[in-house]
């Protein structure tokens, strides 16, 4: 287990770093939701399906519990100067809900690939959605996310080589895709983000040189979808996920999903409800009539297709020296599935999920049961060893070109620089917890709150019997919050 991150700062643009304070999960609206509610929910799961969550669904849940709960270990810091103690709470790792890992995920993922991996070069963001029946699709059987990612670089590295005028002999590109797993309203959407290169690596005798390639117009994004579509559903068929028949659009097969699961991530597709009273039934919503009217006037983006339910957006672009925008950039894509500041209770114990941009309609919020929350998150959890990041072309691990064209040390060095941070720290792999606190979010973790000496690390305690001595002598709680029952009646279906 790592160390979690404090509460965070709004904006990294502060010019001092401030001292770190630990965060309180128990105090935040998801922890008391999933605190009070998992055992309630588990059983509910059990009840209507015949079978439970799978395992890493319920290590999901219970890792999230003890994230950031000092009863189940921390980080003892001391300073040298004043002898004043800090602890710091260990953190699950987790991938699935957890905004606190999630945000350090994105704050690592997004240095690591602008310091290391992109080059100095023009990138365009190309972001490929699915149809909702793809959507449950992919999340029931992940391993189909593979060919289809082949199909979508094959067509998109085509289309910027013809773009250069040259052929796959002559110059190669390179793009890496994050596979989204979410959208802002806490559905299951399974969707693509792929940061391309846009333009080539000509193949010259010497050192590679880059082609920079035009914008994409809005005819040639239709063609390119359209081509997309059509290998993509071939592509499906040939491995058993679509059958044809007579008519000119497949439709799924029959997937061999999880009982308990598959209906869970059916219904978050599909903005509904899997089980409990109101099942097969919309979320309900809170609509603001003048946004409705607002977002009619708003035109659609020259740099976005659909067809199909399939949708092909291309009109975000960094320039080879907006690498503060780019960063900006790979934080979006790699953000976490919630955030604490959009979830509260209603007075009668409704979850209420604000939208972080409102729908056509108008809609700002979603109102749910905690029960019905709940299966959201369940639904969100990705299967273990699903590799959400992949490398392609000149970018992946494997390339030759590679060590010719990211970032070299010398370029590291200048970009922490540029961020306050010493340019020792530039020839590092990866950026521990405490730089990332400092980098992101200005937090940092080495000051003493009282004297502004430096804090040293002085062990990490695990040993439960450890840990409620120090805790008690602080008086700080020894024991984690206890959990509330499970509740037969909460969930059974009513008349």
């Amino acid at each position: 287990m790592t160390a979690t991150p404090g509460r965070a700062i709004p904006s990294a643009a502060c010019d001092t770093a401030v001292p770190y304070e630990r965060r309180r999960p128990e105090e935040t609206t998801l922890y008391q939701v999933v605190h009070d509610h998992l055992d309630t929910f588990l059983a509910q799961v059990e009840q209507e399906t015949g079978t439970g969550l799978p395992q890493f669904v319920k290590d999901e849940f219970e890792a999230f519990l003890e994230c950031g709960i000092l009863a189940h270990g921390f980080l003892r810091l001391r300073c040298g100067a004043c002898a004043h103690e800090k602890l710091v709470a260990f953190s699950c790792k987790r991938r699935g809900f957890c905004p606190a890992c999630g945000a350090r995920r994105m704050a690592e993922t997004a240095a690591h690939l602008v310091e290391h991996v992109i080059p100095h070069v023009p990138v365009r963001q190309w972001v490929v959605s699915f149809p909702i029946p793809l959507r449950h699709l992919f999340a029931s059987q992940p391993h189909l996310l593979s060919p289809v990612l082949q199909v979508i670089h094959r067509a998109l590295s085509t289309f910027v080589r013809h773009q250069a005028g040259v052929t796959h002999a002559q110059a190669q590109t390179g793009a890496v895709t994050l596979i989204q797993r979410f959208g802002s309203a806490a559905n299951l959407n399974i969707h693509l983000h792929c940061l391309m290169l846009d333009g080539v690596y000509r193949l010259t005798d010497g050192d590679p040189v880059f082609q920079p390639v035009p914008a994409p117009t809005t005819d040639q994004l239709q063609a390119l979808l359209t081509r997309i579509i059509t290998r993509l559903l071939k592509t499906l068929t040939r491995h058993g996920a679509l059958m044809e028949e007579d008519t000119e659009i497949p439709y799924l097969t029959n997937p061999d999903a999880d009982p308990a699961l598959a209906p869970l991530q059916a219904a978050a597709c599909t903005y509904r409800i899997a089980l409990g009273p109101r099942a097969g039934q919309k979320v309900l919503t809170w609509k603001d009539p003048a946004l409705r009217l607002a977002s009619q006037e708003t035109p659609q983006s020259q740099g976005c297709v659909s067809a199909q339910g399939f949708s092909l957006h291309a009109d975000t672009y960094c320039g080879p020296h907006q690498r503060q925008k780019l960063e900006r950039l790979c934080r979006y894509i790699t953000r976490p599935a919630l955030s604490h500041k959009r979830l509260r209770l209603t007075p009668t114990g409704e979850v209420v999920l604000q939208l972080k941009t409102p729908y056509r309609d108008g809609t700002t919020h979603l109102v749910m049961t905690p029960l019905e929350f709940l299966q959201r998150l369940a639904a969100l959890v990705p299967r273990p060893r699903l590799h959400l990041i992949r490398f392609h072309g000149v970018l992946a691990p494997n390339a030759a070109l590679r060590s010719q064209i990211v970032p070299g040390e010398a370029d590291q060095a200048t970009a922490f620089n540029e961020a306050g941070e010493a340019p020792s720290a530039a020839t590092r792999a990866r950026m521990n917890w405490a730089q990332l606190l400092k980098r992101v979010f200005a937090i940092d973790l080495t000051i003493c709150p009282q004297c502004g000496g430096p804090l040293t690390l002085l062990a990490a305690i695990e040993d439960p019997t450890v840990i409620a001595k120090i805790l008690a002598h602080l008086g700080l709680p020894s024991r984690a919050p206890p959990r509330a029952p499970a509740r037969l009646d909460a969930f059974m279906q009513t008349a």
